[in-house]
């Protein structure tokens, strides 16, 4: 038997090992995104990350509650490689039940404020903050003063009886405020300003944000509570209905004068299985980015959490800057299990 020529064997060799490497990087180029944002501004960003670094995204969309639910029933098996979820709640929640994997990234540690980030368990941080909202007061300027509405706590104060209309208490939105004020005014302060809440609905808690807002401007209640993107879609709106509602409506940032207003946050972690760990970390950092950053807050009235980022939005503009509350985001997940079992005591729906 003849011996194959070594010219041939080499040029054979080198094929074999850049099919191999071919292969490698065809997979390595993908990355399973599960995401609870569900906005359709979104696409950009996801368009541009794909054009920027030849990575697919192949994207499973759910709320937060599904997405942890599949992880869990997925396990070991799951393909998911990163989790965007819209609440502090829903990512302090996952992280605890380790549904995450750590990550160390000096992009991201330089980037994105410490508060605004899981804790360090010494092997990185499990899950960032890409975005916030704040949670604000929306009220109706003939039948409430602004004075009486200006903090959390003055909504459970008898002056407002009647007034008030929110979504459900156990929405994640209204958890994570309420699970700020239990750090603010401790366990029994915080049950009893939940109390006082309950007392001064207008109507059972029902809807979104957004029929919080048109619930005040129509007379239905005086006072709710919203996320200030919802605001700031009607705001940016060209519908004269949407631009009725917020003639109608004053708003507040409330808390200026003390601890400042609660913000939440939309964020993103490192799945615990992830089988493209370096294409998840690299969209992790992607949504550090300044380009990125400008897409939260110009396509979804987001606030960006990366310092000297510059917006083009004309709602955040005239909504104005505010005082933050300082609170790390993980200590207000956290509190959240808390946080439910006084709603139930109380009778918030």
């Amino acid at each position: 038997m003849s011996l194959l020529p070594r010219a041939l064997v080499r040029s054979l060799a080198a094929a074999l090992l850049a099919t191999t490497a071919a292969t490698a990087i065809a997979q390595q180029a993908q990355l399973n995104l599960y995401s609870a944002r569900h906005y359709q501004t979104d696409e950009a960003l996801y368009t541009d990350f794909e054009r920027s670094t030849g990575i697919k995204i192949n994207r499973i969309d759910a709320d937060d509650a599904g997405i942890l639910a599949r992880l869990k029933s997925e396990g070991a098996a799951s393909p998911a490689d990163v989790i965007l979820l819209v609440d502090a709640a829903r990512l302090a929640r996952a992280e605890a039940e380790g549904l995450f994997q750590p990550v160390v990234s000096a992009t991201l540690g330089q980037r994105i404020p410490a508060k605004l980030r899981g804790a360090d368990s010494g092997q990185g941080s499990a899950w960032f903050g890409f975005s916030t909202r704040a949670r604000i007061v929306v009220y109706n300027k003939t039948t409430v003063n602004r004075e009486d509405v200006d903090t959390y706590e003055e909504l459970g104060e008898a002056k407002n009886k009647g007034r008030l209309c929110t979504r459900s208490g156990s929405h994640p939105y209204n958890l994570s405020l309420f699970g700020a004020m239990l750090d603010h005014l401790g366990p029994e302060k915080t049950e009893t300003w939940l109390k006082g809440l309950v007392a001064n609905m207008a109507r059972d808690p029902k809807g979104g944000d957004t029929d919080q807002i048109k619930a005040v401007a129509s007379g239905e209640c005086s006072v709710g509570l919203t996320n200030s993107y919802y605001l700031a879609r009607l705001m940016r709106s060209s519908k004269p209905e949407d631009r009725a509602v917020v003639e109608k409506i004053g708003v507040v940032f409330p808390n200026q004068a003390s601890w400042g207003t609660h913000v939440n946050i939309a964020g993103g972690a490192v799945a615990k299985h992830a089988k493209n760990r370096e294409a998840a970390v690299k969209f992790l950092e992607y949504l550090a980015s300044d380009s990125a950053q400008v897409y939260f807050a110009n396509g979804n009235n987001e606030y960006p959490v990366v310092a000297g980022v510059k917006a083009n939005n004309p709602a955040l503009d005239a909504l104005g800057s505010f005082k933050q509350e300082l609170l790390p985001i993980a200590v207000i997940g956290r509190n959240s299990i808390t946080v439910q079992q006084m709603l139930d005591r109380v009778g918030y729906k």
